[in-house]
């Protein structure tokens, strides 16, 4: 372990017994405001300090097997071997657990996500790689026992979608999936294809946090545009007899959003409105990480439309994530919703950066 990273471990460890005085004061209820505050911070820093604790001990358990292992017993030399394996694996994992949790926190984690999801290059088959992804998405929701609402669709004659926004509802939606973001390329042999040649396809992927109310960007009425129209997605007769759907313009950007969703005009205009507020905020955070990205080369990039991200090798079974040299030989599970190995090798090498940028500003090892 780096010595700036056990430094800053011991304060919180510190920190962790005069919460516990302040929080055992006889005033301590007197200020509700700031004990819920305390409240919240004692029960993050002694998350944090049991997994330290929980480090410290499996440290000084290697360290005896590793002496038992000097042993000239045969049988306590492999009991210690094996002791020894057991704890370095541990420590392992517990190494890159105190990293993730020492990590400032994004309060956009929390929130619930629009995944858009948009057909490129390849025509129909790019429409229909644009389904599997929608499938994969779902599948993975499922997983986490999220909620997905569709937004707004346009459909391919062919099957897949020319474009779709979903709603990801779930704790630590955007979270999981904000590194989702860029381009997405698949190699296969499409079902319209008599030949058996491979294509080559792409569609893009943004995902975008749902704002907060009371931190959304105010829109000015005047800088907006709103048409209705009739809906051209599934959605049984009635949909199709009213102009429900709702598409709303932001005129200064030309950032549109729509939504055909609801019966309701009125809902499908605040949808509309939320995912217009959405696609604002994130060309702003895009352009922000873009300028952090450059200054540090960044590994996980800013998440741009035009980063290509991933290639998904169906005649190889083989998924490869060019952020972070990831290939993955297990496609089918990953398409049917498997992404758990992903989004952790992402969040573990986005946690090395944000580390190596603290311990660069913290030349003294002091992280806070």
């Amino acid at each position: 372990m780096k010595p700036f990273l056990r430094d800053t471990l011991e304060r919180q460890r510190l920190r962790l017994h005069e919460l516990d005085a302040l929080l055992s004061a006889p005033d301590a209820t007197g200020d509700m405001a700031r004990f819920r505050q305390l409240t919240r911070e004692h029960a993050e820093t002694d998350a944090l300090v049991q997994v330290y604790l929980r480090h410290q001990q499996r440290t000084r358990d290697l360290a005896a097997a590793q002496a038992m292992a000097q042993d000239a017993d045969v049988d306590m030399a492999a009991m210690a071997a094996e002791e020894i394996d057991s704890a370095q694996a541990e420590l392992a994992a517990l190494d890159t657990e105190l990293q993730l949790m020492l990590l400032p926190k994004d309060p956009d984690d929390e929130r619930h996500a629009f995944l858009e999801i948009r057909a490129g290059t390849g025509g129909d088959e790019s429409a229909l790689f644009a389904g599997d992804l929608a499938r994969m998405y779902t599948r993975y929701a499922d997983s986490q026992h999220w909620q997905v609402e569709v937004v707004s669709e346009s459909p391919s004659e062919l099957g897949g979608y020319k474009e779709l926004v979903l709603r990801i509802v779930g704790h630590h939606a955007y979270g999981k999936l904000r590194f989702e973001s860029g381009g997405h390329r698949v190699q296969r042999v499409p079902a319209t294809e008599t030949q058996g040649r491979i294509h080559t396809s792409a569609c893009t992927v943004a995902v975008m946090p749902e704002p907060d109310e009371a931190e959304a960007i105010k829109l000015n009425p005047a800088d907006l545009r709103i048409d209705t129209f009739r809906a051209s997605g599934a959605g049984g007769q009635h949909i199709n007899k009213t102009d429900s759907a709702v598409r709303v313009v932001h005129l200064p950007t030309g950032i549109v959003a729509e939504c055909q969703d609801g019966r309701s005009q009125h809902s499908n205009k605040a949808k509309a409105l939320q995912v217009l507020q959405a696609r604002i905020q994130e060309k702003e955070r895009s352009e922000r990480a873009a300028k952090e990205a450059a200054l540090r080369k960044g590994l996980v990039g800013s998440g741009d439309r035009s980063d290509r991200i991933r290639t998904y090798n169906f005649p190889q079974g083989r998924l490869t994530d060019h952020r972070i040299n990831l290939t993955l030989y297990k496609l089918g599970q990953v398409m049917e919703g498997d992404l758990g190995d992903i989004v952790h090798a992402l969040q573990v090498a986005r946690g090395a950066e944000l580390l190596a940028d603290l311990e660069a500003q913290a030349p003294s090892g002091a992280l806070r």
